[in-house]
């Protein structure tokens, strides 16, 4: 009987304890969507160029838990792999993020807050929301924040290349969040 009860207080120690740890991993979340799921066209671009730009190029809000405790900054990449014909689309290049922040605000990535811009494919330092051709499918537009070591110094108007090559040897962790969005 002993050896049960010893066999019972393991199995809810490893089983309470895995619990615990998942609880702390790095997440990135929106309330405005569920990983995966489709994004509201308020989010798509707007641009009178562009006929595929149909929104109204609002950024969704974004909040973040559980980051190493030695993070600096973090960094905030939003990438579509399936734009350009399988090329990709750079949405957003954001960096310079305080590690005290835990968020974005609706329409802070638009309007630039918090962050230091970096160049996106449109060439704009913002938010440029998803802008799909018709009978494309639903694209993934992939949500990456990274947790750095480093300060929250780096010049403005990196390419997400450029980011990527300074954030060698400095990404502590990352959390992803896919939302999709076609028309």
């Amino acid at each position: 009987m002993n050896c049960k009860l010893r066999g019972a207080l393991c199995s809810a120690l490893l089983l309470f304890g895995g619990q615990a740890y998942a609880n702390e991993l790095f997440n990135l979340q929106s309330p405005a969507f569920a990983d995966n799921a489709l994004m509201e066209k308020k989010f798509a671009g707007n641009a009178s160029n562009n006929p595929n730009c149909t929104g109204e190029n609002q950024s969704p809000a974004l909040v973040w838990s559980n980051p190493p405790a030695s993070t600096k900054s973090f960094a905030l990449l939003v990438h579509d792999p399936e734009g350009a014909n399988g090329l990709g689309v750079t949405h957003l290049v954001a960096y310079n993020i305080s590690p005290s922040t835990t968020g974005f605000a609706l329409n802070d990535l638009r309007d630039g807050k918090h962050y230091t811009g970096g160049k996106n494919s449109p060439g704009n330092l913002r938010w440029h929301g998803p802008c799909p051709p018709p009978g494309s499918g639903a694209h993934h537009y992939t949500f990456t924040l990274i947790a750095t070591s480093l300060p929250p110094t780096l010049p403005e108007g990196l390419t997400r290349e450029a980011l990527l090559d300074k954030l060698k040897g400095h990404a502590l962790a990352a959390s992803g969040l896919i939302g999709r969005f076609g028309q």
